[in-house]
């Protein structure tokens, strides 16, 4: 009993036999402020680069932030936060973090190196960690860490060697290392001679990574929300303000509702249930999640195109981000829920033709048109998923 004691003492990982061990600590919770101010950055970034090159930079910075933010809830998941020096971990990454996300809008020009250099600093100094944390332990985890850490020295010298070149040599070099940090999980950090790591050997505390990403996905409703009420803060309350305030308000709150009256709770009971929780969190949490914070960043965006003309036209950038933010936030919900519950949402299908319907005829609206039509197409997909499971639920009681 002494000795496991001992043991528990100099060991730097959750205890999976503790009550708590899936809490999120208040430590996570100070790390996440890093982020709230890097989404704040992406949106910006978004809006003054709304051509094509600038919407598929964006969207490169927008997913190694993701990948950034996910991949340390994935190491905090095994750390104990009560340990000082785990803490330490998590100030040191904030402390490298508020120059990564200070860096994003200059990223592919005057701070690219700064973006790299900070980017690869925490991925790969975190593994590292982790591999020394898991040190005494005989589970078959730090293998896991040592061949992340393999593939993170390797897309790290491509991120680092993208930071001292310009254009399209820094964009093309960026994306490849990319796709190598988010591909190499599904391959199970298959490096050669050294095998890989299948996803059922992965220790997993699933209530833990659900609720990191339910927190994440308050940190981007939070941003839309933020960037609403400072807007407002700068303009005339006339009718049409007001009423382009409550859409862009009202689009948040709907938002909010879609992924959490069911998709959130049911995310964690079925990662808790699953025989094979780490390939459902691979899938579920660290790729599904993506397309939906994707979707809500973009639909910040498309608050402050509202707010800055709402009674212009739109033009087809402007179009694509009203319509195209809360479709891809619907088609991430629709992956998610169908993962978590295996059920297809049949309300999130009906939302995605509803707003692919009004493509072709979306001159016909002017901005403060379009955003309440894509905003009524998200409050139909709320209220008939919740009819819908009344109704099941009516047809389970009657046949019981």
């Amino acid at each position: 009993m002494a000795e496991h004691t001992a043991q528990r003492h100099r060991s730097y990982l959750r205890d999976r036999q503790d009550e708590d061990s899936a809490r999120v600590s208040f430590a996570e919770l100070f790390f996440d402020l890093v982020f709230v101010f890097a989404v704040t950055q992406l949106s910006q970034y978004l809006l003054n680069h709304l051509e094509a090159e600038g919407v598929f930079r964006g969207s490169v910075l927008f997913m190694a932030t993701w990948w950034l933010w996910i991949t340390t809830s994935w190491a905090t998941n095994r750390l104990d936060p009560d340990r000082s020096l785990v803490r330490m971990l998590i100030f040191a990454l904030m402390v490298v973090g508020l120059p990564f996300a200070i860096s994003i809008p200059l990223a592919y020009e005057g701070l690219g190196l700064l973006f790299a250099v900070t980017y690869v600093a925490m991925q790969l100094g975190r593994s590292v960690f982790m591999v020394w944390a898991l040190k005494d332990e005989d589970d078959g985890q730090r293998a896991t860490f040592e061949r992340v850490s393999i593939w993170f020295v390797i897309s790290g010298v491509l991120w680092i060697t993208g930071g001292f070149l310009d254009g399209d040599l820094r964009s093309a070099l960026w994306t490849v290392a990319l796709m190598l940090d988010i591909g190499v999980p599904w391959m199970g950090f298959w490096v050669p001679g050294h095998g890989r790591s299948p996803a059922s050997e992965w220790d997993i505390e699933g209530e833990h990574l659900a609720e990191r990403c339910a927190l994440f996905i308050i940190i981007g409703l939070g941003e839309s929300l933020l960037v609403t009420g400072q807007r407002m803060a700068t303009l005339e309350w006339d009718a049409v303000t007001m009423t382009a305030f409550a859409v862009a308000l009202a689009g948040s709150l709907v938002m909010w509702w879609i992924y959490f009256d069911e998709g959130a709770k049911r995310g964690t009971e079925a990662i808790e249930r699953s025989a094979d929780p780490g390939r459902l969190a691979r899938f579920a949490y660290t790729y599904v999640h993506l397309p939906i914070v994707a979707g809500i960043v973009l639909s910040a965006v498309g608050d402050k195109l509202l707010l800055a003309h709402p009674e212009d036209t739109p033009g087809l950038a402007s179009t694509l981000v009203l319509l195209g933010g809360p479709a891809v936030f619907l088609a991430g919900n629709f992956l998610f829920k169908d993962a978590t519950s295996h059920r297809w949402p049949v309300s999130h299908l009906i939302g995605l033709i509803a707003l692919a319907a009004a493509l072709p005829v979306a001159g016909l609206f002017s901005t403060l048109g379009l955003a309440a039509y894509a905003t009524a197409a998200l409050v139909a997909v709320a209220v008939l998923e919740r009819l819908l499971r009344r109704s099941r639920a009516g047809a389970r009681s009657l046949i019981e």
